[in-house]
C-alpha cells in the first residue's frame, strides 16, 4: 500500500510531457505565466558557434534556458520598451526566417536525379576536356647549368638518374618526376614550354621564377570527364543557386513593386542611427 501510494503521487507529480514525447512546443519553463518552449531553446542552441558542440548537451541546456529566463524577465521589466528599433528588428528577422524557408525549400526541390543529369551533361558530355601532361624536370640555378644537361642528355645521359644527381627541386631524389598536370596549372613559361614538347622530347634551358628547367615530356592523355558522383555536391550547388534565381526573378516579374531610386534620397542616411530613436 504504501509503494502504490508512492508510484500515484509521483505519477501526478510528473511534467505533463513525460507522457508524450516532447516536441518544439513542450514548455520548459515559464516566467510569470509566459512560456519558454523547447522550440525557444532548440533554435538558440542552432545559432552558437562550433566551439560550443564540445558542451556536455546538460550544460547547453542550463545555460541556454538560463538565459532565456533572463530575457524574458527583461522583457516584462517596467523599464522595458518596445521601441522603433526593436519592432524594426523584428520585422527584419521574421522576414528574413520566412524568405530563408523558402530558398530552402525551392532549392531541395530543385535537386532531381533529372536535373543533375541534365547538368552535368552540359557541363562535361559535350565539353573538350583538353589534354593532360606527364613529365619530369631538372631544375639547376643559372642557364649553363642547364644548357650543360642538355647536352649531357643529348650525350645520352638518362634523364633520371640525371636529375637524381643535379636536380635542386623537390622531386630532384624521385627523378624529376612531375606527374600528371592540365593546362595552366604549371607556372610560364614552364606550361608554355611542356605544350611544345612531344612525348620523349627534351626542352632547352627554360627560366621561372624558380631557376632554370630542362623538362622532358613523357607522355600526354586526353582529361577525362569525371563521373557524376564525383561531382555531385557541386552540380547539386549549381541546380539550387539557378533554381532559386529563376525563382526569385519569377516573383519580381510579377510583382508590383516600387522603390526610391538613389537620386531622389540621400543614401548616406542609411548610416544615420539616430533615425531609430524615438
Amino acid at each position: 500500500m504504501k509503494i502504490s501510494a508512492i508510484a500515484c503521487a509521483m505519477a501526478f507529480a510528473a511534467p505533463a510531457f513525460a507522457e508524450d514525447a516532447p516536441n518544439a512546443n513542450t514548455v520548459i519553463a515559464t516566467v510569470n505565466g509566459a512560456d519558454i518552449t523547447l522550440g525557444h531553446l532548440i533554435l538558440v542552441r542552432s545559432t552558437l558557434p562550433e566551439q560550443y558542440d564540445q558542451l556536455p548537451a546538460e550544460v547547453l541546456y542550463s545555460g541556454i534556458l538560463d538565459q532565456l529566463i533572463q530575457q524574458e524577465l527583461l522583457s516584462q521589466d517596467e523599464k522595458a520598451v518596445e521601441t522603433l528599433r526593436v519592432r524594426l528588428a523584428v520585422d527584419n528577422e521574421r522576414r528574413a526566417a520566412i524568405a530563408s524557408g523558402v530558398v530552402d525549400l525551392v532549392a531541395s526541390e530543385a535537386v532531381t536525379d533529372e536535373a543533375l543529369q541534365a547538368a552535368y551533361d552540359a557541363q562535361y558530355a559535350s565539353a573538350a576536356m583538353g589534354t593532360e601532361y606527364n613529365a619530369s624536370h631538372i631544375l639547376v640555378e643559372t642557364e649553363e647549368e642547364a644548357q650543360a644537361i642538355v647536352d649531357e642528355l643529348k650525350a645520352g645521359a638518362d634523364f633520371a638518374e640525371t636529375a637524381k644527381a643535379k636536380s635542386t627541386g623537390p622531386s630532384g631524389p624521385n627523378g624529376g618526376e612531375l606527374g600528371w598536370f592540365g593546362p595552366g596549372m604549371m607556372v610560364e613559361p614552364f606550361q608554355a614550354a611542356v605544350e611544345t614538347l612531344k612525348p620523349g622530347e627534351v626542352s632547352g634551358p627554360v627560366q621561372t621564377q624558380f631557376g632554370w628547367h630542362v623538362i622532358i615530356l613523357n607522355e600526354t592523355r586526353v582529361q577525362e570527364a569525371p563521373s557524376l558522383d564525383s561531382v555531385r555536391a557541386e552540380l547539386a550547388n549549381g541546380v539550387q543557386q539557378e533554381a532559386v534565381k529563376t525563382y526569385l526573378d519569377n516573383l519580381t516579374g510579377a510583382a508590383n513593386i516600387t522603390r526610391v531610386t538613389e537620386d531622389q534620397i540621400d543614401t548616406a542616411l542609411i548610416g544615420n542611427i539616430q533615425l531609430l530613436e524615438e
